[in-house]
């Protein structure tokens, strides 16, 4: 597969993973395909500034779930919904940012 349909792949289970109805089922689901997609990508570090953006973009989604999270009263149903969606947030920027990680190392030991 051409490195550019897996970043659109990797884009699209992105916007899925945004969306705040999305079951456990196919949350699991749409983050192992995002896995399967960045594994791909994993292949040449040429795509280290694709994953950076998006690691970026993805801890300012983090950010604004945190403080949606936070204007909401405690014990409401509301809030426990908005802690549950940025959990989820917060296990798709870890990875994220463990395929920048894995990447960065990939391009030091090619140096080394």
């Amino acid at each position: 597969m051409h490195w550019y349909v897996a970043r659109a792949n990797v884009d699209h289970y992105l916007d899925l993973l945004r969306d705040t109805n999305l079951t456990a089922p196919r949350r699991s689901t749409t983050i192992a395909l995002l896995i399967a997609e960045l594994d791909q990508l994993s292949e040449n570090a040429e795509h280290l500034e694709f994953a950076e953006t998006r690691v970026a973009g993805s801890c300012q989604q983090v950010a604004q779930a945190a403080a949606r999270r936070d204007s909401l009263s405690f014990g409401t149903s509301e809030r426990e919904d908005a802690e549950k969606h940025l959990i989820h947030l917060e296990n798709v920027h870890t990875v994220l940012d463990d395929f920048c990680h894995r990447l960065r190392h990939r391009i030091g030991s090619r140096h080394d």
